[in-house]
């Protein structure tokens, strides 16, 4: 097992519930979790220092349109989805003692939420092949998912009828002609309560070729990926790599504005934030066969771009020197992406652009992670749910460890 020790591991879910609520999806998403997450903090070996990564893959007819170029999905209805099941993997975090930031570590787990998108009632053709086919989100089927997402370290998959039916057709596309796999890679977990039903409403929303957001991105955690995956949803990759690129433009945070923060010494240096941004949204948009390979990366000066699928999509990570970065430095975007808890930078930034004489941005706003539903323990477990989502709680954990 020694050959994919660094490789990152897969747990597959089916669609959630029809009622996307809190109850409802910790229902049926916390069981899985919990025994994926576990196994993976159990295992030693002799690269444990470096912790786990571990993908969910929700499988669902998350996409709609008519033609496979086309398609769109509902935005609110997705990232609020992600929202809640981050905060369900915050949780178990806290409760298993696993830290879940990027490069946490030994026994850290570092998980990714991707959508995938496969209607579990309309099985896979028989001779169906791996093959990378786009369309105009970032969001690909199943037969690209198992194209490029490779080689893994294991394959969890929930012991239910819905949940062997979706592990039955990943493996018709997967199987050995992407990578051989044994039969101690393959795990079946606890299901939660069934899944059933539709996930989401068949209203669209619209999606933007330039989409923008900001923050200090320090030690990654779920509420950045929270974040960085519902911004990047939002937008409107081009037909060809030949057109203008998609970007996403994010101001993250200069180092200059950080040191007077709580376990100031203990803030990421600009240039790791920026590579943690980095290799974590190529776990969203990187569409090579080979598997996993780096992103191409240049950087200039106070920006670093980074560019996926053959440059129809690029990331743009600028340095942040005050509160409203590149939203007043260039004219040419269409939304900002906000957490609820900096709604209130949205409407500033708007307000400047209008100084300015430009258009205002379209905001939208990210669900806050919340374990209120989740967990019923007093003080000490809503604390130890703060440091999975708080940069400065992990700090501050951090701290303690070295004295």
């Amino acid at each position: 097992m020694e050959s994919h020790q660094h490789n990152p591991s897969l747990l597959l879910l089916p669609p959630p519930p029809h009622s996307t609520n809190h109850a409802a999806l910790n229902a049926a998403y916390e069981p899985p979790l919990r025994a994926a997450i576990e196994k993976l903090k159990s295992q030693t070996g002799h690269h444990a220092d470096r912790g786990s990564v571990l993908f969910v893959g929700i499988v669902s007819p998350i996409l709609s349109g008519s033609s496979p170029r086309q398609k769109s999905l509902s935005w609110p209805a997705a990232q609020s989805a992600l929202a809640r099941i981050y905060s369900i993997v915050a949780v178990v975090c806290a409760r298993l003692a696993v830290p879940s930031e990027m490069g946490a570590g030994p026994d850290s787990v570092d998980v990714r939420v991707v959508f995938i998108d496969h209607d579990p009632s309309r099985p896979l053709a028989q001779d169906c092949d791996p093959i990378i086919q786009v369309n105009n989100t970032v969001i690909v089927d199943l037969p690209t998912f198992a194209s490029v997402y490779h080689p893994w370290k294991q394959i969890f998959h929930v012991s239910s009828g819905p949940g062997y039916q979706i592990f039955s057709s990943y493996l018709k596309v997967y199987g050995a002609r992407v990578q051989t796999l044994t039969q101690d890679q393959l795990i079946v977990v606890e299901n939660g309560l069934p899944f059933t039903g539709h996930p989401l409403p068949p209203i669209q929303s619209k999606t933007y070729p330039v989409v923008c957001l900001g923050g200090t991105f320090d030690h990654l955690h779920a509420g950045h990926k929270l974040l960085l995956t519902a911004a990047t949803i939002l937008l409107k990759v081009p037909e060809t790599p030949t057109t203008v690129p998609a970007r996403v433009i994010i101001g993250i945070t200069g180092d200059e504005l950080l040191r007077r923060k709580k376990y100031a010494e203990l803030v990421q240096p600009w240039d790791l934030r920026v590579a943690n941004v980095i290799e974590f949204l190529a776990s969203l948009l990187q569409l090579s066969r080979g598997g996993w390979a780096d992103p191409d990366v240049t950087k200039k000066d106070d920006k670093v771009v980074a560019r996926f699928r053959n440059g129809a999509v690029e990331i743009h990570c600028v340095v942040l020197r005050d509160a409203f970065g590149p939203t007043t430095a260039e004219e040419e975007m269409d939304v900002l992406v906000v957490s609820g808890e900096t709604r209130s930078g949205g409407d500033a930034v708007n307000a400047r652009r209008r100084d300015l004489g430009w258009h205002d941005l379209e905001i939208f706003e990210v669900d806050v992670l919340d374990a209120e539903d989740f967990i019923n323990d007093p003080a000490q477990m809503k604390k130890d749910f703060a440091t999975k989502i708080s940069s400065t709680a992990i700090r501050e954990r951090k701290a303690g460890a070295r004295k």
